[in-house]
């Protein structure tokens, strides 16, 4: 479903389909205006962007990709490999450390420390403990992490060791966040998943000894062949382990995993996984049983035990505009209102970076205008916007700006005022990616799903 510039997205029209079966394309809003609108012929200017001062008081984050994998789940869309050697490791981890070189001793971001520094994948935790350590003694020497208030750290549970991961709360990881999925043995091994469900238990223990300050527990409603017994189940050993913070995902199927690929070769239009309202209803069903157990649900994906104590600054930060200087192949970067990302192919970023050229394949210049939509829509995704944060910051107030869509979802019972907030119904927050796009500008709402 589309709709073009001269004919702008209403809650209804982004609701009519909304339950149906899942298609290819990319269902989760990861940032606005949409990828599709950033350009190559734009990459250039970046490197202009960093000679400039920054606003120091804006908030610093960290991002270093990490593309290793014992092997590429049939869902992945993230750039991955699975057969590159120690000494090609090493190479890209050079180049990794090169390149944030770059940025910290550019003007606008020399002299800043970060605020929150995350390891995303791939699988950050298939290197080594002495790759580990190399790397983050290199990135502190760079990017002094003293003031750094979250490290987060994403790992396969059967890449853990207890040594590894007592060098990872040694190195300063305060966030592990388990790329879990799902308990089911069978499930785990036809969705393509390396680790098998002894793993989880082994690792989550040794984690739970280690001491982290936080460990999160990734889930995906819908896997191939997940059924309602099954998911019923992994909620039930999910709140039996207690992690500090429960993530759970919809199951999506963008053009560039093997789902599709296999729906292709068949010549099917829908994915064999289920429906958008069985998904919802299984994430509304862990939802409820979490919040049974104590938790609290603190956006559409997450649930934490303490919200007092667990906190996620890498998200929360980013959805107030901080910025992100994101290292590594096909890493995102947001700063100074410039959205940008680098190379998708690991050998041309590490040629690019071993030139000392900057290798960033496309950006886009935000407007204060998509800036505040930036922010506004993925502040959403918490169930509650504070209408004072935007009077002050961009000096409008969105149920003003946005009338008629904050109208219609009150009609529907998927908003309410309450104060000074605009508040998403449960409803709303489990499909509230589909709901968004509403609030996009009209010459970007062609792109969705797309």
């Amino acid at each position: 479903m589309s709709s073009s510039p001269e004919a702008p997205e209403t809650i209804e029209r982004l609701l009519d389909h909304d339950d149906d079966e899942t298609t290819a394309g990319n269902y989760f809003v990861a940032n606005y205006p949409p990828f599709h609108f950033w350009s190559a012929g734009n990459a250039k200017y970046v490197g202009e962007l960093i000679s400039k001062p920054s606003p120091k008081e804006t908030p610093l984050g960290v991002y270093f990709h990490i593309p290793f994998c014992r092997k590429r789940c049939h869902f992945c869309y993230f750039r991955v490999y699975t057969d590159k050697n120690a000494g090609e490791i090493a190479r890209y981890l050079d180049a990794g450390m090169k390149e944030l070189e770059v940025y910290a001793r550019s003007p606008f971001i020399n002299g800043r420390k970060p605020r929150f520094i995350y390891f995303g994948g791939g699988t950050p935790s298939y290197l080594s403990v002495n790759q580990l350590r190399s790397v983050t003694d290199r990135m502190k020497e760079l990017l002094p992490w003293d003031e750094a208030e979250e490290v987060a750290f994403e790992a396969e549970p059967g890449t853990l060791t207890e040594q590894k991961l007592t060098a990872l709360k040694e190195i300063g990881v305060t966030r592990l966040s388990l790329g879990v999925e799902n308990f089911d043995a069978h499930i785990l091994e036809i969705n393509g998943r390396a680790h098998r469900r002894d793993e989880i238990f082994r690792a989550y223990n040794f984690a739970r000894s280690v001491g982290f300050p936080q460990i999160n527990i990734d889930l995906i409603a819908g896997m191939l062949e997940e059924t309602d017994e099954n998911w019923r189940e992994n909620v039930r050993q999910t709140v039996e382990l207690q992690p500090d913070s429960v993530t759970i995902y919809q199951m999506e199927v963008p053009y560039n995993t093997g789902i599709y690929k296999t729906m292709k070769t068949e010549g099917k239009l829908a994915a064999p996984v289920a429906t958008w309202k069985h998904k919802r209803a299984w994430v509304d069903e862990a939802f409820a049983e979490l919040e049974k157990a104590g938790y609290t649900v603190t956006s559409g994906y997450t649930a934490v035990r303490d919200p007092q104590k667990t906190k996620f600054l890498y998200r929360d930060e980013l959805w107030k505009g901080a910025d992100l200087v994101g290292a590594g192949v096909s890493s995102f970067s947001h700063i100074g209102g410039v959205h940008f990302q680098n190379l998708a192919d690991i050998g041309e970023y590490i040629e690019t970076v071993e030139r000392g050229e900057m290798p960033v394949s496309r950006a886009m210049a935000t407007t204060p205008e998509e800036r505040m939509i930036r922010e506004l829509i993925l502040q959403f995704k918490l169930g509650r916007v504070g209408r004072a944060y935007f009077r002050e910051k961009f000096g409008l107030d969105p149920v003003e700006r946005f009338s008629q869509q904050i109208d219609d979802m009150q009609r529907r019972g998927l908003a309410t005022l309450e104060g000074d907030w605009i508040v998403l119904s449960r409803a709303a927050l489990l499909k509230v990616d589909t709901l968004l796009h509403a609030f996009f500008l009209p010459e970007h709402q062609h792109a969705r799903y797309t």
